[in-house]
């Protein structure tokens, strides 16, 4: 079943619509879900480490939600843009050099991709006189060859804006350093925006496949871009030393994962790639939250958390002794005890190994892949196996080095962990051990 709503009751192709459908309904319930987590967790400290955060991070929500919602080209480009000058705001929260210098990269690379989306939506609505995607599929089969050409430009240049959004190879050296530096909860809830550009080239590629579109949105070239997003991202994992930098390419790897799956030949593995993709999302959120737990047992990171609060005149709520009952936390062992089991959950989830819903999500897609192996040309097939299981062995490597370092360390000061820091990291990997 499928909802439809018109906004100020103006009719498509006129007027503007949201579309809820199941696709649409999975993605808003994964926004919720991880939303609110990362708010509860944001509650703890960061909302006073800067201004305006709560707002921005509503208006990031409501971006989020209008861009799986709506029905019309234009109006994704607003949602876009709605999602992406919050995100701007909040990447750069807390201050900082490392923030300020890798959310300008962010911004620049955002704002030329939205010129080509603009320069996009302009060719598609010049040659087909309408932008309500539904219209659109039905237009281009009756566009003369002259017409098609542009639309089939208008196409390309929207999966380029797709892809920059997708974290794709080779448009994603932004997406690493901007991930690292951002406050644990903004860097949680990111964990989803790479996964707009996916969920925007599934559903572009799913309505102007029977048009005979030439792959501007799927197909063997976005297989092959999947491959290398997956290469590159592995060594990105290898080649990293620290934890913040390694759940940035985690996440590269979950999005070249999707691009191949997308890209596959024939329908097979979207389900398992849908499965995996909520399961990605959940699981590297989880992450990046724990992984500043982590960073602020170290001794220098509470170093880091003061700077960001002096910089605004602000008291660290951690060192704070007129409230006690706001400070006390889990005291060592069982601290480290949550450390160390919430760590060892995320490397499970994000690598792909048993019994939580990464490995469940993972040997779909291999089952799913080798099954497609007789039928047709085989080298595809082993491709994405070898990629999905060099991948997660790459994870596994990296994660066991650093998690070695950082929890058999000596050097760490006493963590203290707030309820509404570890509830929701806990709550998010409950959701992936239920999801399997």
């Amino acid at each position: 079943e499928i909802a439809v709503y018109s906004l100020g009751n103006w009719a498509a192709p006129f007027g503007i619509v949201l579309v809820a459908d199941r696709l649409a309904a999975i993605m808003l319930t994964l926004t919720a879900t991880l939303g609110s987590a990362a708010l509860i967790y944001s509650l703890a400290r960061w909302e006073r480490a800067g201004v305006h955060y709560l707002p921005l991070f509503q208006f990031l929500l409501m971006g989020l939600n209008g861009a799986f919602l709506t029905g019309d080209l234009f109006n994704l480009f607003v949602f876009f843009e709605v999602l992406l000058v919050s995100s701007y705001g909040l990447a750069l929260h807390g201050s900082g050099v490392a923030r300020v210098k890798a959310g300008l990269h962010y911004i620049a690379v955002n704002l030329v991709a939205s010129l080509l989306f603009l320069v996009a939506a302009a060719l598609i609505y010049g040659v087909t006189g309408t932008l309500n995607m539904a219209e659109l599929a039905l237009r281009v089969q009756a566009l003369s060859p002259d017409d098609r050409t542009l639309f089939d430009i208008g196409a390309a240049l929207l999966g380029v804006v797709f892809l920059v959004k997708a974290g794709a190879w080779p448009l994603n050296f932004w997406l690493p350093a901007t991930y690292a530096a951002a406050s644990a909860p903004v860097a949680g809830v990111f964990a989803i925006l790479t996964k707009v550009g996916i969920y925007a080239l599934l559903r572009f590629e799913t309505l102007l496949h029977a048009t005979g579109s030439p792959a501007p949105f799927g197909g063997e070239w976005l297989f092959y871009c999947g491959l290398a997003t997956i290469a590159i991202g592995s060594l990105g994992i290898l080649a990293t030393q620290r934890l913040e930098r390694l759940a940035g390419f985690l996440v590269i790897v979950s999005s070249g994962t999707l691009l191949a799956a997308i890209g596959f030949r024939g329908t097979a593995l979207t389900g398992p790639a849908l499965f995996y993709l909520v399961s990605s999302v959940l699981g590297g959120g989880a992450f990046f939250m724990v992984v500043e737990m982590v960073q602020r047992s170290r001794a220098y990171a509470a170093d880091l958390l003061a700077i960001s609060f002096e910089a605004f005149g602000l008291q660290d709520p951690a060192s704070d002794t007129e409230h006690p009952d706001e400070t006390v936390g889990l005291p060592i062992p069982g601290a480290m005890a949550f450390l160390g089991l919430t760590f060892v959950s995320c490397a499970l989830l994000l690598t792909g190994l048993p019994p939580l819903s990464g490995f469940v999500a993972k040997f779909s897609l291999l089952a799913a892949a080798i099954a497609e192996a007789p039928g047709g040309n085989p080298l595809p097939s082993w491709l994405f196996v070898a990629a999905l299981l060099l991948s997660g062995l790459a994870g596994i490597i990296s994660l066991s080095r650093l998690g070695v370092r950082v929890f058999w360390s000596g050097e760490r000061s006493t963590p203290r962990l707030l309820w509404v820091e570890a509830g929701p990291v806990a709550g998010l990997i409950a959701l992936c051990a239920i999801l399997a």
